[in-house]
């Protein structure tokens, strides 16, 4: 069985399962469980997993986290704008949940190639859910010498593993909300 995109399945749910890797270990520093893997050629070049509550910062979502780790490598070895761009077009990006409208519109912005993504995002989703990015993006975003594109999106892969950690993370509590709604419970150990 092969998805629309000409990969095939086993390969898609390989890099989803070290997404959820990521999203995994965001639960366990009892952030919101999300978690991402930038794959180009077939290899891993970047993760992330979401650092909100750690960094005090709302912007750190897992997949501005990788995006910052490949932008600060490809600074570090001097390509220009033209290149990083055309690196990012050959890029793939696995996330756990779908992208959220500020996320969907840095990665059209970045001109990402392909996204695939596990749940979907109700209130926030740039990629389909609440607003449609990634696709027609230019006509949406594009002002002066920002250019938007459009990017293949596709969704479900492993969606209930995703969906699974977003009811461990909400059983438990959160700790850094600003009122817990019910009594916060320290994560049981797995070892």
């Amino acid at each position: 069985m092969a998805l629309e995109t000409g990969h095939d399945l086993l390969t898609e749910l390989r890099f989803m399962e070290l997404a959820l890797e990521q999203a995994r270990f965001a639960l366990e520093n009892l952030e919101v469980p999300v978690g991402c893997v930038i794959v180009e050629d077939g290899k891993v070049i970047a993760s992330g997993s979401n650092r909100t509550s750690a960094t005090r910062n709302a912007t750190r979502h897992a997949e501005m986290e990788a995006i910052d780790t490949l932008l600060e490598e490809w600074q570090k070895i001097g390509l220009g704008q033209s290149e990083v761009a055309e690196k990012f077009s050959r890029c793939d990006l696995y996330v756990t949940c779908e992208p959220c409208i500020m996320c969907a519109t840095a990665l059209s912005i970045l001109g990402i190639g392909k996204v695939f993504y596990g749940c979907s995002n109700d209130k926030f989703g740039g990629c389909g859910s609440v607003l449609s990015l990634h696709e027609s993006a230019s006509e949406k975003l594009s002002r002066g010498d920002l250019q938007a594109k459009s990017f293949k999106c596709t969704g479900g892969l492993m969606s209930e593993e995703a969906v699974a950690l977003f009811r461990n993370f909400y059983e438990q509590g959160n700790p850094n909300a600003p009122k817990p709604h019910r009594p916060v419970r320290m994560p049981q150990s797995t070892e």
